[in-house]
């Protein structure tokens, strides 16, 4: 005994300059410490203001009285942190089900994972739950929170966990335990209740502040419709409730600005039962739509790719080829041609391949850019869908560019500058972006890795964009970049991505005809900017609430004559001036009051509209008015066919009126 407590580990800590009232920077201080000290301890003297939630030891996250064993780099998790939410939330889990453990009979636990907006969990039980029993539960959660309960983490050999579960019929915990490679078991103790769990844990109940339930839903076992069918009940929870209340405001914001309803009321699209998953498309819908393909593909023109279009079927041992077969078969359409089996591709990056190998490649023809608005189709599960963000088929903005090695950072640094570039044409002005590197399980040599993910950081850099690191995230053939937008709600969506791929070139046998006379391998990056381009409208529609930038609306201007009859000749004019110039406009002849026009095509979310009366047809005038309620007043029509050419050519925000600023400014 006297020999282990003799024994000293060096402990380097970090993050003691981050956060509130500290003892210094401590950030990178090495200091000596027994061996089996808990993390808390050493913790203490860096972080005085408010207790550490958790530790990172080595990077990785863990309990506060983890104990230190080996030399280590120690960061305190604080409030505030992705981290310390994360853990706030995983607790906050076990408090809720230990609430529904004391108010329901014979209930059985599942699993209850910690997700983007919260968390939830999964109960097996003979009552059915409602959000009338929201409130009960909620108070009861309450009262754990009080009672201030030590969080304990239990350890014990699989065989024995399994004993363990056996004796309390708990299946699900049992299955887990089962199916899992590890050989140490971790369970978590608070009060009378016990829980398998991976952790961390907050280390008392008192430390929860804010939650809130949000919904239930069913949800069969491990997502299998062939197992029990459980009942879900979604939480959040913040540390503390001005968070929680913006984040409940958003949320009701997010309802009123769902896409599939602003999609019905906008006439954008529909989901019929003839075709399960996939979009029907009416005509503002398909109008929104040509514009958004249309804008990427001129900005792909200027950029010097060249356009392709691949077959939606392929034969099955082009997809064995690829690879695809054995990780996205059970997601694949089968057919059968003159007695060949054929899939529908959920890809296009194989067929990319067909186009590059036709004909013989020389260094000189690289960098080869080739874009495609393939069309997929994936057999999702019907319980998955999720109006435009779910689908079974949809168009990929795809690219795929064959490069040398030498040219990946040149391309990659023109690709950030393209898709930062186009998501701030749509209005998108916040960015995450995360690097992904070399995973456990990869093809390519590590000098091959290394230069890859030296190409994507250096580009980054080069470029001064701010990203995390994803350590072992990357694709097996190769690393890759994603972006995500935020929405207006405060949603972070990935969207673009960039990965380089070593794979595809092997399995294909894809070379070209180097300076030295010599055959090489091409390097491949896939490349997307919006992703899925029905997820992406599905994205703007809610960014938007329906109420598109100018450039982008199916309706542009609607016309609104005083008198459809007596006013006729001149709307004539007027919405001929219009078209002449490409504006979407279109005139309402109904006769009906004006007040009521022009409040519907507010409600349509029209841009502008334009009254017209015996003064304006006299004068060579348009009374203009904008959506958001704004009344410009009179113009002339040159001047503010002009003034809208302007505007949507320029994609801004605002259509700029008036001689002297005419007109009120506000966001569309």
């Amino acid at each position: 005994m006297a020999e282990h407590e003799a024994r000293k580990i060096r402990v380097t800590l970090l993050g003691g300059d981050t956060g509130g009232d500290t003892h210094g920077d401590t950030h990178g201080e090495v200091r000596e410490v027994p061996a089996g000290i808990r993390a808390e301890e050493v913790m203490g003297s860096i972080t005085s203001d408010q207790p550490p939630v958790a530790a990172k030891i080595d990077g990785n996250v863990v309990d506060v009285y983890t104990p230190l064993q080996e030399d280590c780099t120690l960061e305190p998790v604080l409030v505030g942190s992705v981290e310390g939410l994360e853990v706030l939330r995983h607790t906050t889990a076990h408090v809720m089900a230990q609430a529904v453990s004391r108010l329901f009979r014979k209930v059985e636990f599942a699993i209850g994972p910690v997700i983007e907006d919260g968390f939830y969990y999964d109960f097996d039980l003979a009552d059915s739950f409602t959000p009338d029993d929201f409130p009960k539960i909620e108070e009861e959660m309450r009262k754990i929170a009080l009672e201030d309960l030590p969080v304990h983490r239990i350890e014990m050999s699989k065989e024995e966990a399994q004993d363990l579960l056996r004796s309390q019929g708990a299946k699900f915990k049992s299955e887990v335990v089962r199916d899992s490679g590890d050989t140490v078991i971790s369970f978590y103790r608070q009060g009378e209740y016990t829980d398998l769990c991976r952790g961390p844990h907050l280390p008392r109940t008192g430390m929860l502040r804010s939650f809130r339930l949000l919904k239930i839903a069913g949800a069969y076992w491990r997502g299998d419709e062939r197992r029990e069918m459980l009942q879900r009940i979604y939480a959040t929870a913040f540390f503390d409730q001005e968070q929680l209340d913006e984040y409940l405001a958003l949320r009701e914001e997010a309802k009123k600005r769902d896409h599939r309803k602003i999609g019905k009321e906008l006439d954008l699209f529909s989901f019929q039962p003839e075709a399960p998953g996939m979009a029907f498309w009416h005509p503002k819908g398909a109008v929104l739509y040509q514009q958004v393909t249309d804008y990427l593909r001129s900005k792909l023109n200027s950029a010097g790719y060249e356009w392709v279009q691949t077959p939606m079927i392929l034969n099955e041992s082009l997809w064995r080829e690829s690879g695809h077969w054995e990780h996205y078969r059970d997601n694949m359409f089968f057919t059968e041609i003159d007695e060949g089996s054929f899939a529908v591709k959920p890809m296009n990056c194989p067929g990319a391949t067909r186009v590059y190998r036709h004909g013989m490649r020389s260094y000189r023809d690289l960098p080869l850019r080739l874009a495609e608005f393939g069309l997929v189709h994936r057999n999702e599960k019907s319980g998955v869908f999720g109006g435009l963000f779910r689908v079974r088929a949809f168009v990929i903005d795809d690219a795929h560019i064959f490069c040398t090695p030498d040219q990946i950072q040149g391309e990659v640094s023109e690709l950030i500058d393209l898709i930062f570039e186009v998501y701030r044409d749509f209005q998108f002005d916040h960015f995450r972006v995360e690097l992904s590197t070399r995973p456990a399980k990869s093809i390519g040599s590590p000098e091959m890795w290394e230069r890859a993910e030296g190409a994507l950081r250096s580009a980054l850099e080069f470029k001064n964009v701010d990203f995390d690191v994803s350590p072992g995230e990357g694709a097996f053939y190769g690393p890759k970049i994603d972006f995500h937008v935020r929405d207006a709600l405060k949603r972070m969506w990935q969207c673009g991505t960039i990965q380089i791929d070593f794979s595809m070139p092997d399995r294909f046998d894809l070379d070209y005809i180097g300076e030295d006379g010599n055959k090489h391998r091409p390097v491949m990056i896939h490349r997307a900017i919006y992703g899925s381009v029905e997820r992406f409208l599905g994205i703007l529609i809610e960014h938007h609430a329906g109420a598109f930038p100018t450039w982008l609306s199916p309706e542009q201007v609607r016309l609104i004559p005083v008198s459809e009859e007596k006013q006729k000749t001149y709307t004539e004019k007027v919405l001929s001036t219009l078209k002449d110039s490409s504006i979407r406009a279109v005139a309402d002849r109904r006769p009906l009051k004006v007040g009521k026009q022009i409040r519907e095509a507010q409600l349509a979310k029209v841009p502008y509209m334009l009254v017209l009366g015996p003064k304006e047809e006299e004068a060579g005038t348009v009374s203009v008015r904008r959506r958001d309620g704004g009344d410009v007043g009179p113009m002339d029509l040159g001047k503010f066919r002009e003034a809208l050419q302007k505007e949507i050519d320029s994609k801004s925000a605002q259509l700029e009126v008036g001689g002297a600023g005419e007109g009120r400014k506000g966001g569309s």
